[in-house]
């Protein structure tokens, strides 16, 4: 009975009311000599760790609120293996709602371990789809058929639902007051393209003249990547176009590889003592990219999706990067200030 008992229409209360207003830090260690300065967004300081847990709160709290979702008698059924997964699974324990988790083989044991310890059911899928040869067809024919067969079920589906959208018109807001509107350039990753899109409403809206970098990974579809090829590191890219997506909302695209990804994350470290995702190496790796065209003076903000906690067997991996990538430490090793711009630059290309 106590699940019911909460009153989320009341106002965020709790662990929940922790989610937003993470900090913009000021990074005077990453381009040495670099003419403007940049600010980095640092979503892993959100209850669940990652940028995510704004697009989970909004798609839950919003129906609770509408009444469409009804604590102790509703199930929340997503497919997601990684931090949508479990900012869903942090929001769905606190209001008492049943989550169920659609992942398959490639989700990490940590993930599904947050998860199970969050209390969501976690399902994991073992055969690709006839059909397509992919998981993640698989995945969504059986969140199809869960939906079709749970009682007050609700798929929150972060690629086509637009309070994915909405929730990151809070993030730009938040941004842009701590600049007092001074945002030059905003560098953003694409993936859902729910940060993207609703840091581009917000720009809009209230006219202020900002520059939108879309980061996106070699290989994606979203902006028409230049080669196509697997990826290694997630978090950015896709291989279906959401239908969130609207190319206008970016001014710019700058598609990045995982080698860039991981010689920004190491690099983001090594500066700035800041422990990056993979998809906040590829924002880095992006900005160095367009750092030579940006006018003197400017203030650049990158937003960092999440924390690299759950990327330190791979990423973060010596072992692991040697395998993928061969010998490349000496990317990150204190490189000069002016090669650090040249050489990721030159591996982005």
């Amino acid at each position: 009975m106590a699940s019911t008992e909460r009153e989320p229409e009341t106002g965020l209360k709790g662990i929940l009311s922790t989610v937003g207003g993470t900090p913009l830090v000021e990074l005077e260690r990453l381009m040495p000599g670099f003419t403007s300065r940049v600010f980095a967004k640092v979503e892993r300081f959100n209850p669940g760790g990652s940028v995510k847990d704004r697009s989970a709160l909004n798609m839950v709290a919003t129906k609770i609120r509408s009444g469409e979702l009804v604590p102790g008698r509703s199930t929340v059924i997503e497919s997601s293996s990684g931090n949508l997964a479990i900012g869903l699974a942090q929001i769905c324990g606190y209001y008492g709602l049943r989550l169920v988790c659609v992942v398959d083989t490639r989700t990490t044991r940590q993930n599904i371990a947050i998860l199970r310890a969050y209390g969501a059911e976690v399902e994991i899928i073992t055969e690709p789809d006839p059909a397509t040869g992919e998981l993640l067809s698989a995945r969504l024919h059986r969140v199809a058929e869960l939906v079709a067969t749970t009682p007050d079920a609700y798929w929150p589906d972060q690629y086509a639902n637009p309070l994915n959208r909405r929730a990151h018109e809070t993030t730009m807001g938040e941004i842009a007051e701590a600049l007092d509107g001074k945002v030059d350039q905003l560098v953003v990753a694409a993936g859902t393209s729910g940060t993207l899109g609703g840091c581009a409403e917000y720009i809009r809206r209230h006219h202020l003249g900002t520059t939108v970098n879309a980061v996106d990974a070699l290989g994606s579809v979203l902006f028409d990547s230049p080669v196509d090829c697997a990826r290694l590191v997630p978090g950015h890219g896709a291989s279906v176009a959401p239908k969130l997506l609207r190319r206008s909302d970016a001014d710019r695209v700058v598609h990045v590889g995982d080698l860039d990804c991981v010689v920004g994350c190491r690099t983001l470290v090594r500066r700035e003592a800041i422990l990056a995702g993979g998809s906040s190496g590829a924002v880095v790796a992006a900005l160095t990219r367009l750092a030579p065209g940006i006018p003197p003076g400017s203030n650049v903000v990158i937003v960092l999706p999440d924390g690299g906690d759950r990327y330190l067997d791979t990423i973060y991996d010596d072992a692991w990067v040697q395998q993928h990538f061969g010998d490349v430490a000496h990317l990150w090793d204190e490189p000069s200030d002016a090669g650090f711009v040249g050489q990721l630059a030159d591996i982005a290309q």
